[in-house]
């Protein structure tokens, strides 16, 4: 007896048979590749052909290296793609630049060391942004630098103009700082303007101070004019003095001469009443009257140091020895 293996039937493969897509899709796919690399190639040029300009700027599309125009707002602007035209950007901010200290001299001929400020920008407008460029092809730092050269200038002409007691003075009427910066404004504002496009906003001074030779000059003038002002003070003083005293003496010779003429005239009432009163006393009794008077005249002349060597019937001691009745029996013819 045989025994045959049942072996299952295998599935037979197709050997040469190759399934052909169908060409619509394929278009399609293709299309699509060709319209996305049309639209990043439009892209690319719409960014190449459009510029932004920033506020605070200017832009100058130069075309192979010239000029060709200014454009001052902002926003987006128009352009050739590169080479054919290239965008500069111009800063059209405020700035500001010091000189740092430069010696100068002022009129009388003494230095003084002197530190001034400019602020100032490109002015926005077609000729000057373009003169700026080309006077420092668009470095502000380059143009701080001609700035700064350009102060120094400045500040010797104008300062040439003033003494030092019109920059450096007690008295504050007599200062002059405000012309001197108006001075130096007016003077940089054409020169810059002109050279390099710039518009100055201000100028000021920053600083100002004396070299040692011109600070003991400064002092020995102030000290001379203290001393002047001392002098004419003490003179004034004295003036004064003079006629408070000349005004004194004055009034006290007036009060003096009233007074004496006063005292002369109480003097004379004196004498008057007294002889007066001698004629009513030799009236009613002229014994008594004598006695009185040779008595007063006693007193007069004699005091108590007085020792004396006369005749007792002399005028008046006679008194002392004959008395009042004697006295009047000479007295009678």
């Amino acid at each position: 007896m045989k025994i045959h293996s049942i072996v299952p039937p295998q599935p037979t493969e197709k050997i040469g048979v190759r399934q052909i897509p169908s060409p619509q899709p394929l278009r399609h796919k293709r299309a699509l590749r060709l319209g996305i690399a049309a639209f990043l190639l439009t892209l690319a040029v719409l960014t190449a052909c459009l510029l932004n300009v920033s506020a605070g700027s200017a832009t100058v599309v130069t075309r192979f290296g010239n000029p060709e125009r200014v454009l001052l707002s902002p926003g987006l602007a128009w352009r050739l793609p590169a080479p054919f035209e290239t965008p500069i950007n111009v800063d059209l901010r405020v700035r500001s630049t010091s000189s740092g200290l430069q010696d100068v001299g002022t009129r009388d001929g003494l230095r003084v060391l002197v530190q001034a400020w400019v602020i100032w920008k490109v002015k926005p407008d077609d000729n000057n942004v373009l003169r700026f460029i080309r006077a420092v092809q668009n470095q502000p730092d380059e143009a701080a630098r001609q700035i700064r050269t350009f102060i120094g200038s400045a500040l010797e002409t104008t300062t040439s103009n003033y003494a030092l007691a019109d920059i450096v003075n007690v008295d504050r009427n007599k200062v002059k700082i405000d012309q001197l910066e108006q001075g130096l404004q007016a003077q940089l504002k054409s020169q810059l303007l002109n050279s390099y496009g710039i518009e100055v906003i201000q100028t000021g001074i920053e600083r100002l101070t004396l070299p040692a030779v011109t600070l003991n000059a400064t002092v020995d003038r102030m000290r001379a004019e203290r001393e002047t002002i001392a002098a004419e003070r003490t003179a004034e003083g004295k003036r004064l003095a003079a006629e408070i005293h000349s005004q004194a003496d004055r009034d006290g010779r007036i009060v003096e001469a009233d007074a004496s003429v006063k005292a002369a005239t109480i003097v004379a009432n004196a004498q008057r009443d007294a002889a007066s009163i001698y004629g009513k006393a030799w009236a009613s009794d002229p014994q008594l009257y004598s006695l009185l008077r040779s008595l007063d005249t006693l007193s007069t002349i004699v005091n108590s140091n007085t020792r004396l060597v006369l005749r007792t019937d002399a005028e008046p001691f006679k008194a002392l020895v004959q008395g009042p009745d004697r006295l009047q029996e000479n007295a009678k013819p």
